[in-house]
């Protein structure tokens, strides 16, 4: 492992009797950047996560975490990272303050108290840090947990989908977190059902499907794979048949109909296609337009054009993988 990657994974397998949840892992993550981590449900995503954070260990491969052997030196990896769940791990029978102290004392931080209050301030939580937890809302107990895994100033940080169930405002907050993290050098693997999210803050993403990662790059390399996005809004349902024969014969590929909009697109590679001259081909072939757009495709795109969403052969798999 180079000095330039703080997580590398090669070939890293895990199964849970008949069920393979990770199956050929191969992953490269830079230091001091931020890679998103998505796939469908079941595709191996949490798993993955919890081989890499030593909490399972791998059946097959190798990998190294900040430096270190996730097999052979488990203690030394534990050491320099930090880890956030699905779901917030704080003591609700504790306040905000006495929870970061005990962790703080827990992994043996010098000044707990200082550190404690440090990171209170940095979450905003300084004002109910005399509350117990579990009078918090959802996003204050999630920012304490946060808080609580950069306690030791973690080298790299895994945050397994720490925004899912959040109001809008709360994730807001976790992610502009997450980009202070990254301003520091800390190293963030996340995982993510919020494509928007990965967009904004991903470096690189690595699209996982059936255990394995099936696509790399930077947001803007992925959604180039698959071109733009080509959309025509028509008068009646009646001309959707005309508007799809129109798009069929520019772009090559199937259309897609949005009945309840009336509407039918299709993904183009063809850079010659220009909005004129699909407003001209659709004006040509009489069908009654009430809008048109040719646009970069989104992550949502990517992420169902790139990544295989059919359940595993197991019924199990994704209880298992997910």
């Amino acid at each position: 492992m180079t000095s330039t990657y703080a997580v590398l994974s090669e070939g890293l397998e895990k199964r849970f009797g008949e069920v393979r949840a990770v199956r050929g892992l191969d992953l490269a993550v830079a230091e001091g950047t931020v890679c998103g981590i998505l796939g469908p449900n079941g595709a191996g995503k949490t798993t993955a996560v919890r081989l890499l954070t030593t909490l399972l260990r791998p059946d097959a491969g190798s990998a190294r975490v900040a430096g270190h052997d996730l097999v052979r030196e488990p203690a030394a990896v534990r050491r320099h990272i930090g880890v956030t769940g699905q779901y917030a791990s704080v003591d609700g029978d504790l306040t905000g303050r006495q929870n970061l102290r005990l962790f703080a004392r827990l992994h043996r931080v010098r000044d707990a108290a200082a550190r404690a209050d440090e990171l209170l301030e940095r979450f905003g939580l300084t004002e109910a840090a005399g509350r117990t937890a579990a009078t918090y809302s959802g996003g204050m107990r999630r920012r304490l947990d946060l808080a609580a895994s950069l306690i030791r100033r973690p080298a790299v940080l895994f945050l397994d989908e720490p925004t899912t169930g959040l109001d809008p405002a709360s994730r807001n907050r976790i992610r502009d977190a997450v980009r202070e993290l990254k301003r520091d050098g800390t190293t963030v693997l996340l995982t993510t059902q919020y494509l928007e999210e990965a967009d904004q803050l991903a470096d690189d993403i690595a699209l996982v499907a059936r255990g394995r990662v099936a696509h790399t790059g930077s947001p803007a390399q992925l959604k180039a794979l698959i071109g733009s996005y080509a959309e025509a809004v028509v008068g009646h349902e009646d001309a959707l048949t005309g508007a799809a024969a129109v798009l069929d014969r520019l772009t090559g590929a199937e259309p897609a109909f949005d009945r309840e909009r009336n509407a039918v697109g299709a993904v183009t590679t063809d850079p010659t296609l220009t909005l004129p001259r699909l407003v001209r081909e659709l004006d040509a072939a009489g069908v009654p337009l009430i809008d048109a757009s040719l646009r970069p495709p989104t992550l949502d795109d990517v992420f169902l054009r790139l990544t295989d969403e059919s359940p595993d052969d197991s019924p199990d798999h994704k209880e298992l993988a997910a």
